[in-house]
């Protein structure tokens, strides 16, 4: 049982900025894991941190966390335009994953924000409330992974119909995103290289988004793809970051080499997120049990 000395301890790490931004993000991890009103206040606190990467991580875990108690700090976040675009289109992304139809109002404001990358963040998320609102489909969750998605995946198995659909950029979002996930959660050679053919999209927010699911599935067969993406200087930050952090998750020495080329990069997002993606590929080289051990650390401390 985890006591409330041991929350304060992980919080203190969160918010300490004299930290390594590893140890925070693993502190950041494990409070997720716990949940609770303590842990979404000490997340919450971390936001007035200057790193545009952990407050876009804060904001993703409060989403993750599915806590209707985090609303209040995600729409703050979200309201206010000193934010980082990627900050600010996290924070509606969680108020999706959350899934209160209390939040459409706010959302609908903001699904016309002059950020564009806010501004499409703003309109899936709308879609997905609505869409389970409208109970038209049982969401049948077959996938792997744990994350709470921004849209359903599509219920059609065929790797051809489903990348025509991610790439077709005449379709809605939401439509493009449902195709993205039935790819992620098929995730054979055949669907990770349709879903890699997706960093060439126009959206940034979508490929972006790319990249994550590309990370969620480890597949070592779009390695190059989001290596390419990495090193492209005019490729957006965000789409940059989430190639970065995907990279630490498949773990294999072309992504190693890739990574240090970047610790230097003159994007601060991209060589934090090389920082952080370096100790993901860390973990996922060294048998640990777990990313989020935050409490094994602060107990090996004692």
């Amino acid at each position: 049982m985890v006591n409330d000395k041991e929350i304060e301890a992980l919080g203190s790490i969160l918010v300490n900025v004299e930290e390594p931004l590893r140890a925070r993000f693993r502190a950041l991890f494990t409070l997720r894991n716990l949940g609770g009103s303590a842990a979404i206040d000490w997340i919450s606190k971390a936001f007035a941190d200057d790193s545009a990467l952990l407050k876009h991580e804060l904001a993703y875990c409060l989403g993750q966390m599915q806590d209707e108690r985090a609303i209040p700090t995600l729409v703050s976040v979200l309201e206010d335009t000193r934010q980082e675009p990627m900050v600010r289109h996290e924070a509606g992304e969680a108020l999706g994953a959350i899934g209160n139809p209390k939040v459409l109002d706010i959302l609908k404001r903001y699904s016309e924000d002059p950020v564009i990358e806010v501004a499409e963040t703003c309109q899936l998320a709308l879609r997905r409330i609505e869409w389970l609102l409208s109970g038209q489909e049982q969401w049948k969750d077959d996938s792997p992974y744990v994350s709470v998605d921004p849209a359903p995946p599509a219920p059609e198995r065929s790797v051809p119909e489903l990348r025509t659909r991610l790439l077709d950029e005449s379709l809605p979002l939401f439509d493009r995103y449902r195709a993205m996930f039935a790819l992620r959660n098929l995730g054979t050679e055949e669907a990770v290289l349709a879903l890699a053919d997706g960093l060439q999209c126009g959206s940034a927010l979508f490929r972006h988004e790319v990249g994550y699911v590309l990370g969620q599935v480890q597949h070592e067969a779009c390695v190059p793809q989001l290596a390419a993406a990495l090193a492209r200087a005019d490729e957006s930050a965000m789409v940059r970051h989430e190639c970065a952090e995907a990279l630490g998750a498949i773990g294999k020495e072309p992504c190693l080499r890739a990574l240090r080329e970047h610790l230097g990069d003159r994007e601060r997002v991209v060589h934090e997120s090389c920082e952080v993606a370096l100790d993901m590929y860390e973990y996922e080289n060294s048998g640990q049990f777990q990313y989020a051990d935050g409490l094994l650390r602060l107990q090996g401390a004692q």
